[in-house]
């Protein structure tokens, strides 16, 4: 089935169960600033169809735009569709809802879009932050000032304690991006040694700016590279795979095939939710080669599971 016939296939869909709606702030009777919207029915068939719209209108906005599009953005139009999706993706209160909207395999493909434009606003919102580092004359104050910085303190906490690592150990972090957060948190607070590595050679080298802004350049090295970068000469005690590292079956069949037995990797996952929409990982199964020893659930105000595998004997 084609792209475009699948579209149009998934607005007739939506046209037939809904009434044509006009475009909106709203999301779900709260409007993007959490001003609640009269006239709003929560019935779970009514909430459906409201996710459905919203899914739809996010996707329509947003499926045309090309990368640089989104990296280059200065208006608050790509912000407040940023901010509606953060909100949708945070409601997991109707979990039958949710299944029947995440099991259609009609909403792949608008799934695939809304997944992306998401990783590459990140982006956008980590390149802005890295550049605030390099030109602030206090950059450990700005660092922390960075939106997201409580979650990644609670995960890298968590992979610290999860894979049993100590003070003078070494990590591979897979997918740094251009500000990486978890390798400075558990290099500066953890007293690791870290080798960050990051596909687009333009964030690799930002990162490198902001490690040598911070003074953890002698800590951790990055790596211009991806999956087919692994295994490294240096030894080390885990390798992490980051959320939004894609694309995820090619990247761990590398990884099962290449790496040797024993070797320890983390990963983190979305599994409650609609923030599932934004993982391509619930609808893949991990190589046989890998055995989970370890998950750990998420708690406030981390959103993620953290999974722990290690690599078995052929």
């Amino acid at each position: 089935m084609g792209c475009q016939f699948t579209e149009s296939y998934l607005a007739v869909m939506i046209m037939s169960s809904i009434q044509i709606y006009e475009p909106t702030t709203s999301v779900y009777g709260i409007d993007i600033y959490g001003k609640h919207i009269s006239g709003v029915s929560y019935s779970t068939g009514d909430f459906s169809e409201k996710i459905i719209e919203e899914i739809f209108e996010i996707y329509s906005s947003i499926k045309d735009l090309k990368d640089e599009e989104i990296l280059q953005d200065h208006s608050n139009y790509l912000k407040t569709i940023f901010q509606r999706l953060d909100h949708l993706i945070a409601i997991n209160k109707y979990e039958k809802s949710e299944e029947a909207i995440l099991s259609d395999s009609v909403f792949n493909f608008a799934f695939d879009a809304i997944a992306r434009f998401r990783s590459i606003y990140t982006a956008k919102l980590e390149i802005e932050h890295a550049h605030s580092i390099l030109e602030s004359r206090d950059p450990w104050e700005m660092l922390t000032n960075f939106t997201y910085i409580s979650n990644y303190l609670k995960l890298s906490q968590t992979e610290f304690q999860g894979a049993r690592l100590k003070p003078g150990d070494s990590v591979v972090f897979l997918g740094s991006g251009p500000l990486p957060l978890t390798l400075i948190v558990l290099c500066h607070w953890h007293g690791l040694n870290g080798i960050g590595i990051e596909r687009e050679p333009d964030r690799a080298e930002l990162s490198r700016q902001v490690l040598k802004k911070l003074g953890l350049s002698d800590q951790i090295e990055i790596i211009n590279g991806d999956q087919l970068t692994l295994p490294l000469k240096t030894r080390s005690e885990l390798i992490m795979i980051a959320a939004q590292a894609e694309p995820k079956k090619e990247i761990f069949n590398h990884l099962a095939k290449v790496l040797p037995a024993g070797t320890k990797l983390s990963y983190r996952i979305y599994e409650k939710g609609l923030r599932r929409l934004l993982d391509t990982f619930y609808l893949f199964e991990l190589p046989e080669q890998f055995k989970e020893y370890l998950r750990v659930q998420p708690e406030p105000p981390v959103n993620n599971t953290v999974v722990f595998v290690t690599k078995e004997v052929c």
